[in-house]
């Protein structure tokens, strides 16, 4: 699994890990969950099998009380989500369910011929892994439950080997199922993934789109608020754009805004949003700071973007700054953003306005 997301860019290698173990947490664990379902059903028909058919040593309700925990764990799996808790439930009830078997075989003098379900375990939980290690801890989990049937029953030496042969056969089948079934997920998540980001972000510079950026703040507007903390928004417009586009092309407009787009993520901390708002005007909105923080960052933005060069000489912009009142909306702080940037324009461009109005 680890080894499939090398194909992952890696600048931001582990926030992509994370999300595709989301991503396999959503997509597996409805899997998972029928999957736990229909073992904890075999498990009792097992149960009432055995005391119809043989005469266990082991009353019915000893045998049936496994039943108690795995339906739980099958329960709560229905409702997990985070893969760190799927994948523990996961492993837990591989475990139950290998203690489930031993339990259930206990007292017969043929136990050995009980090793079959154990044998199966690899190959109908490879689907069920999220992880590397998942998948390591899990085998090693079915290659070790048969053994307390095997060893403490009538089995020799021969039949022994033969439970580890068939069993290195079992783990070797169930890893390249694995395999195949977790390239088959990543591509999904890929082309998902991709599909997403040309649905929400400008194909150009690769920063969100307008409605994308709107949306996207009104949540992060609405989560500020109820932390109390301040918010300001950014408006920016790059200075004597269309004599660029006029004098030296299109081209060179697109490299100029691409290389805006760099300078204002190299800028930007994780919290912050970045929009194009339309051909070359650009919005950020900033969290947790207050104007004269923001007005700060703007600052440091604009005399960034001067060492950006264009065929006509230095990019500059002009920034205008406003703080979030208490309930505002975003489409009024853009308004009044781009009238702050419009005040820096008629100050002399190449600089930051901000207003408090």
């Amino acid at each position: 699994m680890h080894d499939l997301l090398d194909h992952l860019p890696r600048h931001d290698d582990s926030l992509q890990q994370r999300d595709y173990r989301k991503y396999l947490a959503q997509r597996m664990g409805p899997m998972i969950h029928a999957l736990m379902l229909v073992a904890t059903i075999v498990y009792l028909v097992a149960v009432l099998a055995s005391s119809v058919l043989q005469r266990p040593l082991l009353s019915g309700w000893l045998r049936a009380l496994p039943l108690l925990p795995l339906a739980l764990v099958t329960l709560s799996t229905r409702q997990a989500r985070r893969p760190h808790l799927l994948s523990a439930l996961t492993l837990l009830f591989v475990v139950l369910l290998e203690v489930s078997i031993n339990l259930n075989t206990f007292g017969n003098p043929h136990r050995q011929t009980m090793v079959l379900p154990g044998l199966l375990l690899p190959v109908v939980s490879s689907v069920i892994w999220l992880g590397r290690w998942d998948f390591v801890a899990g085998m090693i989990v079915c290659a070790l439950g048969p053994l307390p049937m095997l060893l403490l029953g009538n089995s020799d030496d021969v039949q022994v080997v033969q439970y580890l042969i068939y069993m290195a056969v079992a783990i070797v089948l169930a890893a390249v199922l694995r395999a195949f079934m977790a390239r088959t997920l990543f591509e999904q998540f890929r082309l998902e993934r991709r599909l997403r980001e040309q649905a929400n972000t400008d194909g150009l510079t690769g920063l969100l789109l307008r409605n994308r950026f709107l949306q996207l703040s009104r949540l992060a507007l609405a989560d500020i608020r109820h932390r109390g903390l301040p918010a300001c928004v950014l408006y920016l417009d790059a200075d004597h754009f269309k004599p660029l586009n006029d004098d030296f092309g299109h081209a060179a407009g697109d490299a100029a805004l691409i290389a805006m787009a760099g300078t204002m993520r190299r800028q930007m901390r994780p919290d912050d949003l970045i929009g194009r708002i339309g051909g070359e005007e650009f919005a950020m909105l900033m969290p947790g700071l207050d104007l004269a923080q923001a007005t700060q960052r703007a600052e440091q933005l604009r005399l960034a973007i001067h060492a950006i060069q264009r065929p006509d000489g230095r990019m500059s912009v002009s920034i205008g700054v406003v703080e979030c009142r208490d309930g505002e909306a975003i489409e009024t702080l853009l308004v009044r953003a781009d009238r702050a940037m419009r005040q820096a324009k008629r100050a002399g461009r190449d600089r930051v306005a901000s207003t408090v109005d």
